[in-house]
């Protein structure tokens, strides 16, 4: 199993970036998927959730109508749309089955908002 996360960056407050997850090495199609987020001096935490084929959708209360995520299941890739960012958002982002497989966390992609 493995997942690389890429499409982080450094970005003004009020920007976008759309972040992007490559898995591998399970039937991906048939899994939940989540983005995580670790904050500096925090814990990882669950952003997003999204089920197997789509939907529903489940998102943390801090970015709820802020962020975006989808999944294209032919090409095993998950996607989080990210708008109206804000310093706090700032954290490493990671990707992962909805249920995490501890021992698979990728190396995240850094997103850091700040002016």
């Amino acid at each position: 199993v493995q997942f690389v996360e890429s499409g982080g960056g450094l970005v003004q407050p009020g920007g976008s970036l759309r972040l992007s997850c490559a898995a591998s090495g399970f039937p991906f199609s048939s899994y939940a998927m989540s983005w995580f987020r670790q904050c500096p001096g925090k814990e990882r935490e669950v952003v997003a959730r999204i089920n197997w084929y789509g939907g529903p959708t489940h998102y943390a209360d801090s970015v709820k109508g802020r962020f975006t995520i989808s999944r294209d299941n032919r090409n095993n890739t998950m996607y989080l749309q990210m708008n109206s960012l804000k310093p706090e958002d700032t954290a490493v982002y990671y990707c992962n089955s909805g249920d995490p497989w501890e021992d698979s966390w990728g190396q995240g992609t850094q997103v850091t908002v700040s002016s």
